[in-house]
């Protein structure tokens, strides 16, 4: 049954916009206006490419989304609270220009370090979240990273609701050393006692989810999902090749490929998610049933 669930109505019929099909053409018109599919390459109107939650109108690559936009297509609109929005990182081992970078990087992304953490419902259902963002150091797990996903794991368990979280990291940062690594530790008992105290777990890798991230708290869901094509894994391609001296299938590491080796329950379209992870939420309510 859980199969079915997340096999069917994954088909859209493709909507039609306008599209300008060259690189001149895009030159034409303001920056911003236009933007080109990593994947496909077709070019689209960026305002109909967020109307469709960044994912390809032509070929469904699922483009990068931050925090922010990640929170507004999934929460229920006016639902989110935030917590520990002011956590901000330290320089613990006195990193040589550590601190300027967090400053741009906070700068840039408008949030305060790699993950924003808080409550909210989806469809009604009431949720605790903590959401990474690629755009503030690549989503690299620092000490403030791991403290308010802990602490995140925590309200959920005082306040009996399930804890869902969006992975989208490079792994642990280099600039905090060993206290970064142990943020894997840390994160991982939480969500242990969490679940010995019956708490529902769900993870939602996307893409990258790599390093530590993916091999901690990314993993350990009770039901584990991810985007389509998403990147996902421990050790880099090369690394790996050189260490076994083999060469690697073309679609290792993928979502896909993990999906097909038992490491993944679902790949779940963005289009998708909403009502997918909605009908989990509700199965696992008190009396809750699923109903076809």
């Amino acid at each position: 049954m859980l199969k079915e669930l997340f096999t069917k109505n994954n088909h859209h019929k493709k909507r039609k916009y306008a599209t300008i099909p060259t690189e001149a053409a895009k030159n034409d018109v303001p920056e911003g206006i236009m933007t080109k599919c990593p994947s496909c390459k077709t070019i689209m109107y960026t305002k109909e490419l967020k109307k469709n939650l960044k994912v390809c109108l032509h070929c469904g690559y699922h483009l990068s989304m931050n925090s922010k936009e990640r929170l507004s297509a999934f929460l229920d609109e006016g639902s989110f609270e935030e917590f520990d929005e002011y956590m901000v990182s330290e320089n613990p081992l006195n990193f040589p220009d550590y601190l300027e970078k967090i400053e741009k990087d906070r700068l840039k992304s408008k949030i305060n370090e790699a993950v924003v953490t808080g409550s909210g419902s989806v469809n009604g259902n009431k949720v605790i979240v903590a959401i990474m963002d690629s755009t503030f150091r690549m989503g690299s797990m620092g000490s403030v990273v791991g403290e308010k996903i802990t602490r995140a794991i925590e309200i959920a368990d005082e306040r009996s609701v399930p804890f869902i979280i969006f992975t989208a990291s490079g792994g642990a940062r280099m600039q905090e050393g060993a206290l970064s690594l142990m943020q894997m530790a840390k994160t991982s008992v939480a969500l242990k006692r969490f679940s010995n105290n019956k708490g529902l777990i769900i993870s939602i890798m996307t893409h990258p989810t790599t390093g530590g991230v993916s091999a901690s708290f990314a993993s350990l869901g009770d039901y584990n999902f991810a985007e389509p094509g998403a990147l996902i894994g421990f050790a880099g391609r090369r690394v790996i090749e050189q260490s076994i001296r083999e060469k690697l299938p073309e679609d290792f590491q993928t979502a896909e490929f993990l999906l097909k080796h038992g490491q993944l329950d679902a790949i779940i379209s963005r289009l998708d998610l909403v009502d997918k992870i909605t009908v989990i939420l509700e199965i696992h309510q008190p009396g809750g049933e699923l109903n076809w």
